[in-house]
């Protein structure tokens, strides 16, 4: 039986459960806690995060990836903590958001042997070891150095069967170069997520169907209540046309390449009195809570989230090398 690596230790993938397959426990400027470490309450951030992964345990998630990076503000000892602390187990990644200075002039191996040491030995000097590669673009195509992290990406999932996650822009269709430079390293797309799939632009979404990756549906509660045009403006859904993405693809049969998350933290760079007021329902619980009953009342049948929710991630996830 395959398993994958979390916080709570090897989990068989027929026990994941409800999985968030797309969520940050913490995103923080790693830079600026280093050298300004009072800057950082780890006490309230620690509180906040515990409250807000037990509402989703307690709503009916067993499972939260974790897709922070290293240059985002990834954190595993506090991960580790809180999740542990919750019992809500998180499959953590390795891989890139940005491309620091550091890997933008090294060759591609040097990509390669830090991803498989995150995924085969651990992460820093703890025991949780990557279970999932996150990578990013954000233009229509990507840039040589972001190139040398995809093509470093694809080469240690080939090795290790550890599945791979995307950041995209859909408004650039940035998923469509995505998945041109993975296929060319001999990815199977069918291992892959191209994240942030939220646009109303279906053409686009099937053709990256058709190729077969997962889409992340991801940002369900990222919605700005204070400013909708703002983010408009930035070519984001709104919660309604979100739910009409989801249930058109599962009317024409799509449900098996479709994943349902939030895109939230625990806590995040953003005030939280902001953040709360501007995202109300940028919660790891508003999915199970709130959008399964929207979802039903679209037309999507339980039959079909149970794929999206359960069925999809365990697949996600199957086939990976033990260590």
């Amino acid at each position: 039986m395959s398993s994958v690596p979390t916080t709570a230790g090897d989990v068989d993938v027929d026990r994941l459960g409800f999985v968030l397959p797309h969520e940050h426990v913490m995103i923080c400027s790693p830079e600026v806690r280093l050298v300004w470490p009072e800057s950082f309450d780890r006490e309230s951030a620690r509180s906040r995060c515990l409250s807000r992964l037990a509402a989703a345990k307690a709503a009916g998630v067993d499972t939260l990836v974790d897709v922070t990076t290293i240059d985002y503000g990834r954190d595993i000892k506090f991960i580790n903590d809180v999740s542990t602390t919750v019992g809500l187990p998180v499959v953590v990644c390795t891989g890139l958001w940005n491309v620091p200075i550091v890997f933008q002039y090294q060759p591609l191996e040097v990509l390669e042997r830090f991803f498989l040491k995150e995924i085969t030995q651990g992460i820093e000097d703890t025991h949780v070891r990557a279970g999932i590669i996150k990578i990013t673009t954000n233009d229509e195509r990507m840039s040589p150095a972001q190139e040398n992290v995809f093509r470093a990406a694809a080469r240690v999932h080939r090795q290790t069967g550890v599945p791979i996650t995307t950041h995209t822009e859909a408004a650039n269709r940035s998923g469509i170069d995505q998945q041109r430079v993975l296929a060319e390293e001999g990815v199977d797309l069918s291992r892959v997520v191209i994240g942030h799939s939220e646009t109303e632009d279906l053409d686009y979404l099937r053709g990256l169907l058709a190729r077969g990756s997962y889409l992340g549906i991801d940002r369900f509660g990222a919605d700005n209540v204070v400013d909708p045009e703002a983010a408009a403006r930035r070519g984001r859904p709104t919660h309604q046309q979100r739910l009409h993405v989801v249930s058109t693809l599962c009317a024409e049969g799509n449900a098996r390449q479709l994943l349902l998350s939030h895109d939230t933290s625990g806590v995040s760079v953003f005030p939280v009195d902001w953040y709360d007021q501007t995202y109300p329902n940028g919660r790891f619980d508003y999915i199970p809570s709130s959008v399964i009953s929207d979802l039903l009342e679209a037309g999507v049948s339980q039959h079909d989230i149970d794929i999206m929710t359960r069925e999809n991630p365990k697949s996600l996830f199957a086939n990976q090398a033990a260590y």
